[in-house]
């Protein structure tokens, strides 16, 4: 039983390490022109050198000195056989190298069976294609597992195939003392590239994660802006349309009254004012500076430096709409409590556009505001009876705001037409108590 678990064990253990060896290690290697045409250059170099020397060596011999006055010759292929075939070899590991970056494992094999089919007394044929592949191997393969098991084993089967008689260089270590450090060396590039590959793909990744937000940041910013001033506006000028059209209609008959009209049409265009300086002024006052981009009489006006409107300003709000001909009923439910400003100032837009829309699209309507102080919620609704419209139908852009600005703080907005006839709009927030 013991044998038999150990046994499955170790092929688990075999098996993962296939598994590991077959598993890229880092990502793959981009091909660029001048690289392509690198690999080929060197590939064409060295095939044309070492097939000279093949050639140029044809039908020589080997004389070694092995001991005091004992020499021994030692023959290298000759004839045409010979000569075609230490060719073939010089073109399979050349040859072989213009791949070597995007399979450096292969044509490590190759170049490795190609040294050790080569004849020892022409060892050079193949020698520098492999140092060559071995670095190829230890630089850009990305199976690092697979790499750290061939290269040592094809370095010793080079290393040690040689003899003291026909060595590859003056003596069989010196293979394994030049390609031993540079395998070294190699991994020791190939881990700093990686890693250096891996900062710059994080540096990139950041910077596009930085350039996304920044993009958010403006869009939230300008949808912001374009909310404030669409809650600014509409209200005061569609008020300021229906009052001047009531004084166009009644100058002849009742100029008292034309004259009220356009008195409220007077007020509803300063309070637009008001609230669009209070607006441009929180625009420039980071960048420009308080008061710079303003006139000399607006930058002293109080009405610029303005609190935002709040609930406290529903009165004066409901006073402009009823001026405007429309009849509103406001309605406070439970004891007032301090708000926090951003809270007070939704539930303020959300009367002001409930009513805005009443005074656009249902003309001849009665409207209820009803604010409700409730355990932990604030209730804001608006209903009206229905009527016929003033103006042209709007975008729907007012609403869309409103639920915007509502679910900063965690608000819901609930819309549609009631039962008996009309529009409500109801606005739901959590409460935050200072």
């Amino acid at each position: 039983m013991f044998v038999r678990t150990t046994a499955a064990r170790l092929w688990e253990a075999a098996r993962q390490t296939v598994r590991d060896a077959r598993r890229a290690g880092g990502p793959p290697l981009r091909l660029t022109r001048r690289a392509r045409q690198f690999d080929a250059l060197v590939a064409l170099t060295l095939g044309i050198a070492t097939i000279y020397y093949g050639i140029d060596n044809a039908d020589n011999v080997v004389v070694r000195e092995i001991a005091p006055g004992v020499e021994r010759v030692i023959p290298r292929p000759n004839g045409p056989s010979g000569m075609a075939f230490m060719v073939t070899l010089a073109l399979i590991a050349s040859s072989a190298l213009v791949l070597r970056r995007r399979y450096p494992l292969a044509v490590l094999c190759i170049v490795t069976a190609a040294t050790l089919a080569t004849p020892q007394s022409v060892m050079r044929l193949t020698f520098y294609a492999f140092v060559i592949a071995v670095y190829g191997a230890a630089v850009y393969s990305p199976y690092r597992v697979a790499t750290l098991v061939t290269l040592p084993v094809s370095v010793l089967l080079v290393g040690t195939s040689g003899n003291s008689v026909t060595p590859i260089v003056p003596n069989e270590y010196i293979a394994l003392l030049i390609l031993v450090p540079m395998a070294v060396a190699s991994v020791g590039l190939r881990t700093w590239k990686l890693r250096t590959d891996e900062g710059q793909t994080r540096l990139s990744a950041l910077e596009r994660e930085q350039a996304e937000a920044l993009r958010q940041a403006v869009e939230h910013e300008r949808a912001r802006i374009a909310r404030e001033l669409h809650d600014v506006v509409t209200h005061n000028v569609s008020v300021m349309i229906i009052q001047a059209g009531a004084a166009r209609k009644i100058m002849k008959s009742s100029p008292a009254e034309a004259g009220e009209a356009l008195l409220a049409v007077e007020a509803g265009g300063r309070a637009a004012m008001t609230e669009l300086r209070h607006v441009m002024g929180l625009l420039t006052m980071g960048s420009e500076g308080k008061g710079e981009g303003l006139g000399a009489d607006e930058a002293g006006s109080a009405g610029a430096l303005a609190p935002q409107p709040g609930l406290e300003q529903l009165e004066a709000l409901v006073g402009r709409v009823q001026d405007a001909g429309l009849s509103v009923d406001l309605t406070v439910n439970g004891p007032p409590c301090p708000l926090l400003p951003g809270v007070e100032l939704a539930a303020y837009r959300v009367v002001q556009e409930a009513l805005t829309n009443t005074v656009k699209h249902a003309a001849g309507a009665t409207a209820a505001v009803t604010v409700e102080y409730g355990p932990g919620l604030l209730r804001v609704e608006v209903t009206d009876t229905g009527g016929q419209p003033n103006v042209g139908a709007g975008n729907g852009r007012g609403l869309i705001g409103l639920r915007e600005r509502l679910a900063v703080y965690d608000g819901t907005l609930n819309t549609g037409r009631c039962l008996t006839g009309g529009y409500r709009v109801e606005a739901l927030i959590p409460l935050e108590r200072l």
